[in-house]
């Protein structure tokens, strides 16, 4: 695989049509996979090395981004997931690897300017179920 440009990396939110709509003016974005480990260590582990049960721990995934307010229809969907507290379909589109599509809450939003500078925002999405994966 070839390097890629951060820039074609996309988080995307379902509108009531159906359609996954850009999150308009984000610069940065990243996606997280997290498993919680279960320690299983006991006095008859080998040396005292730690053991871990697989397969046992919680998962889940997290979205950020942050990026210049542009006051679009998909700021108003990000705005009013968050005021609701819904749980919204949203999509990670990473370039020559996949798609991550899942229900996610938006915990964290945020909106900053300097007198001299533009508006910025920035959002936090956790998993709230099972995200899928489809390769591209």
């Amino acid at each position: 695989m070839a390097a890629q440009s951060g820039r074609d990396m996309l988080v995307k939110i379902k509108n009531t049509s159906g359609e996954f709509i850009t999150l308009a003016g984000l610069r940065t974005k990243s996606f997280r996979l997290n498993a919680k480990a279960v320690d299983i260590t006991n006095s008859d582990s080998a040396q005292g090395w730690k053991e871990l049960l697989p397969g046992a721990g919680v998962k889940s995934a997290d979205i950020s981004g942050a990026g210049i307010f542009r006051d679009s229809a998909s700021d108003a969907l990000a705005r009013s997931a968050f005021f609701e507290q819904s749980i919204n379909e949203y999509q990670f589109i990473i370039p020559d690897f996949g798609v991550i599509t899942g229900p996610f809450l938006l915990t964290a939003l945020s909106y900053a300017g300097s007198y001299q500078g533009e508006a910025t925002y920035e959002l936090t999405l956790l998993s709230a179920g099972a995200p899928s994966f489809n390769p591209l």
